[in-house]
C-alpha cells in the first residue's frame, strides 16, 4: 500500500498549473496583423487610382440620347467590368467601368444603353460597336464557358470589352445575334 501512495504522491507533485496567457502579447500580434490588414488595403486603394490616374485620357462616357428609338432587346443581371481588349485583366477603372454592379442593357437602333443602379450608367452608340460574344472571363471573373456576353466598343481611340451576364443565360445568344447583325447592318451603310 506504501508503494501505491508513494506513487500518488509523485504523479500529484508533478503536475503543474496551466500557463498564464501573455495578453500583452497576444494584443501586439493582433494590433500588428490588424496593422498590416490595413496597409494592403489601402496599397489596393492607392493602385486603384493610380490605375485611374493611368487611364485619365479616355475621355468622358457618352450619355444615352433622349430619343433612342424602341427596345430591341432588354437584358437585366450584372456588369462585371471592362478591360482593353483582348486582354481580359487589364481593367478600366475611369469613368465607373471598374464597378461592378447590377445592370439593365436596352439594345436600341442608337446603341446599347447600360443603366447602372448605384454606378454611373452609359452608353455604347451604335457606330462605336465592333462585336459581341461569348465568352468565360473578364476582370478576374470567370464563369463557365459562354457564361458572358461580352461587347468590343471603341472609344476615344481605346477598343474595349464590357462584361454581361444576364439572369437567364439563354439570353445571351440572342444579344449575341441582335448585336452583330446591328454592327454588320451599321458597317453596310458605312
Amino acid at each position: 500500500m506504501t508503494s501505491l501512495t508513494h506513487i500518488a504522491a509523485q504523479l500529484a507533485a508533478e503536475k503543474k498549473s496551466a500557463e498564464v496567457t501573455d495578453w500583452a502579447a497576444r494584443i501586439g500580434w493582433v494590433v500588428g496583423l490588424l496593422l498590416f490588414i490595413a496597409l494592403v488595403y489601402w496599397l489596393m486603394r492607392q493602385g486603384w487610382k493610380w490605375r485611374g490616374a493611368l487611364q485619365s485620357g479616355l475621355p468622358a462616357l457618352p450619355a444615352a440620347p433622349e430619343r433612342a428609338g424602341t427596345a430591341r432587346q432588354v437584358m437585366t443581371g450584372r456588369y462585371h467590368g471592362s478591360t482593353t481588349a483582348g486582354q481580359w485583366l487589364d481593367r478600366i477603372v475611369a469613368h465607373g467601368l471598374g464597378v461592378r454592379s447590377r445592370a439593365e442593357l436596352t439594345l436600341t437602333d442608337a446603341g446599347v444603353e447600360v443603366v447602372r443602379p448605384g454606378a454611373s450608367d452609359f452608353f455604347i452608340p451604335q457606330a462605336a460597336l465592333r462585336e459581341a460574344r461569348l465568352d468565360k472571363g473578364i476582370a478576374g471573373k470567370v464563369l463557365a464557358e459562354g457564361g458572358l456576353l461580352i461587347v468590343t466598343w471603341e472609344h476615344g481611340g481605346t477598343l474595349i470589352d464590357s462584361g454581361f451576364r444576364s439572369d437567364a443565360a439563354a439570353e445571351h445568344g440572342e444579344w449575341v445575334t441582335a448585336l452583330n447583325h446591328l454592327i454588320n447592318t451599321t458597317e453596310g451603310a458605312r
